[in-house]
C-alpha cells in the first residue's frame, strides 16, 4: 500500500482554515442570511456521523487510519449506508461551513476536500479492503456506495 503521510484529519483542517479565508479575501455572498443557519445542521450532521462511526471502529478493534491495514470489515452502523462514513462527515462539515458563510469562495473547500478524498484517500483503502477481505469486501462494495 502506498504510504500517507498527511492524514484525511489534516486536510479537515486545512480546508477549513482555508474556507475561512477565502470568505474574508474574496466576500462575495451567495446565501442570504436567512438560510445561512442551515450550514449548522450539516456541521452538526458531519461531526455525529465521523463520531458514530470512529467508535465503531474503536468497538470492532480495527484502525480507523487509511495508512494501516484493517483487521476487521465493518459494515454496520453508517457503514450499511456509506462505505466511507467519515470522509463524507469531513464533507458535510466543510459544506456547512461554506453554507454558514455564504460566500461563493467559501465553496472551494468542501469540493477540494472531496477530490482530495476520491483521488488520494479512497482508491488506496478500497484496494486495501479488497486484499484483506477478498470476495467478502466485493460484495460489500456491491451493496453499499461509496458515498451515500
Amino acid at each position: 500500500m502506498k504510504k500517507v503521510s498527511i492524514l484525511p484529519p489534516t486536510y479537515l483542517f486545512i480546508f477549513l482554515i482555508l474556507s475561512i479565508f477565502f470568505h474574508f479575501l474574496f466576500p462575495i455572498l451567495i446565501i442570504s442570511d436567512v438560510y445561512r443557519f442551515f450550514g449548522v445542521i450539516f456541521v452538526v450532521m458531519g461531526i455525529l456521523l465521523n463520531i458514530w462511526a470512529d467508535n465503531i471502529f474503536k468497538k470492532e478493534g480495527t484502525t480507523v487510519k487509511p495508512n494501516k491495514i484493517p483487521s476487521r470489515l465493518v459494515t454496520k452502523g453508517p457503514f450499511q449506508f456509506s462505505r466511507h462514513p467519515m470522509y463524507l462527515g469531513s464533507v458535510l462539515i466543510l459544506l456547512g461551513v461554506s453554507i454558514t458563510l455564504g460566500s461563493v469562495s467559501s465553496f472551494f473547500s468542501p469540493l477540494m476536500m472531496f477530490l482530495v478524498l476520491e483521488k488520494k484517500f479512497i482508491p488506496l483503502e478500497e484496494h486495501q479492503m479488497k486484499k484483506q477481505f477478498g470476495e467478502k469486501y466485493l460484495i460489500y462494495k456491491k451493496n453499499v456506495r461509496r458515498w451515500l
